[in-house]
């Protein structure tokens, strides 16, 4: 099977998000049946680590574990990647040593060149532009407790952020629609969206953005790697919290997501991430078990 990466959420086309989508649920079933399954054996995941991580590296290494194969965790500062090594020389070795690579870092170009000389399969962990692994298990969160995403409305209230990005590549992979709402000088950088995106739409005030979606979600105001703007973002983002009065504007049965870690009080109320429409913790689990059914698909294509 020719090399396929996971870089952005555009990667994969609709059919094999289909895919791996129902092997998820079939993965998870077993996990939850103590059923054991290991396509993997033998089989050994690299781990890249420039940024920090809990949810990250625990559902990649323990899905590794899981699914038969050994996980091995490398942080840039104790490799020769953080002595200068140049990162097309590391994937060349790298990559002739084990099956498959997660890596999170900053800059897309890295993961991009670091996936041009790999002999494996690269997955992007998260970068500053692009966060697939997460929005892939949220889509797979949202399927299982609703249904089809298709024509739904997802809320994105926050920072234009890898998140945002991601959310608005999956809506043209699956046909949903994104209400978009940022502050003034937060705004989307067009050179992320793909040409004529039709699939969201912009709205000045938070809680407009609201109005009958099926999803709402958002993020932190200060991503990893901005901590020294996080003054200045506290003020900027004032207003874009999701609490009950925004959550009111949506449908009865929309649903809140968050990718975690969350800042009560700031991005999101206590009364929403720990009410009855939040599937957070549902949704955090669920990384664990679309990562899984994407390790068995790039590792070995379409198993059933």
């Amino acid at each position: 099977m020719a090399i396929k990466h996971y870089l952005q959420f555009s990667d994969f086309t609709l059919d094999e998000y289909e895919y791996v989508i129902e092997r998820s649920r079939v993965i998870k079933r077993k996990f939850k049946n103590y059923e054991p399954h290991h396509p993997l054996a033998d089989r050994t995941l690299v781990m890249v680590f420039e940024k920090n991580s809990t949810r990250t590296r625990l559902s990649f290494e323990a899905g590794m574990h899981q699914l038969g194969g050994a996980a091995i965790y490398l942080n840039t500062r104790d490799s020769q990647l953080g002595r200068g090594e140049p990162i097309e020389d590391a994937a060349q070795v790298m990559s002739r040593m084990c099956d498959v690579i997660m890596i999170r870092t900053f800059g897309q170009e890295i993961i991009d060149r670091f996936a041009a000389y790999s002999r494996v399969p690269v997955i992007n962990g998260l970068t500053n532009e692009h966060h697939p692994c997460q929005v892939l298990a949220d889509v797979f969160t949202y399927i299982e407790q609703r249904g089809s995403i298709k024509d739904k409305v997802v809320a994105w209230i926050g920072d234009a952020n890898n998140m945002l990005y991601s959310w608005l590549q999956a809506a043209e992979v699956f046909g949903f629609h994104v209400n978009v709402s940022t502050p003034k000088g937060y705004d989307i950088d067009q050179k992320l969206v793909s040409p004529g995106h039709q699939r969201y739409t912009f709205f000045a005030n938070p809680a407009d953005a609201c109005q009958d979606a099926d999803l709402v979600t958002t993020d932190v105001w200060t991503s990893m790697g901005y901590e020294d703007e996080n003054a200045a973002r506290l003020k900027a983002f004032d207003g874009w919290i999701v609490d009950q009065t925004k959550m009111a504007r949506a449908r009865k049965d929309a649903l809140f997501m968050h990718c975690l870690p969350a800042h009560r009080g700031e991005e999101v109320s206590a009364e929403v991430i720990d009410g009855p429409q939040s599937v957070v913790w549902e949704e955090a689990e669920n990384r664990l078990h679309v990562q899984k059914a994407l390790l068995e698909y790039l590792v070995l294509g379409k198993v059933a």
